[in-house]
């Protein structure tokens, strides 16, 4: 009779991972689909005025988690989706966009309208889970590749993106200065 070799964990030490990244931004991939069938994790540079621009997903759940700097969140379905901006959003609860600083977790259940942005000067980091995998593994992958060419973002080529990865894009993606307020 063979003996069983008992399963074993992951330990992903600081600065270890998988990077993908243009000049700006950052994704260290640390728990992939090969790894976990439940979900994906993530470090997350997020360059200062970067919006990810609001959007909804049907199947994922995400789970984000500030470890330096700040950004804006939101997490509800608002009274009135506007198409320009998500800052000045608020629920039927009365709700707000939050500023969210180290240590603040911010879950999202699928169906829920999200958003971040960093509107500081300076360089913001996330942990940011994703269930089930690997879209968003796949996702970043390509996002990072359309930002990293020279010019403005393709927006058309985000847009085909987020439409193959259950991205439901309420407002627009930008990169650059965030207006807030």
């Amino acid at each position: 009779m063979t003996a069983l070799t008992p399963p074993e964990g992951l330990l992903v030490p600081p600065g270890h991972g998988r990077t993908v990244h243009t000049a700006a931004q950052q994704v260290t991939f640390k728990v992939t689909g090969n790894h976990s069938r439940s979900a994906s994790s993530f470090e997350v540079v997020v360059p200062p005025g970067f919006d990810v621009g609001a959007h909804v997903h049907t199947r994922s759940e995400e789970l984000f988690y500030v470890l330096e700097g700040e950004l804006d969140v939101l997490a509800f379905e608002p009274r009135v989706r506007t198409p320009d901006s998500w800052q000045r959003w608020q629920s039927p609860s009365g709700n707000k966009v939050v500023r969210a600083t180290p240590g603040t977790v911010i879950v999202v259940p699928p169906g829920c309208p999200h958003a971040f942005a960093n509107p500081t000067d300076t360089p913001a980091k996330m942990f940011f889970q994703a269930s089930p995998p690997p879209d968003h593994e796949h996702y970043f992958e390509e996002l990072l590749e359309i930002l990293s060419a020279d010019g403005p973002p393709d927006h058309a080529a985000i847009a085909d993106l987020r439409s193959r990865y259950d991205i439901e894009q309420l407002t627009p993606l930008r990169h650059g200065t965030v207006k807030t307020g």
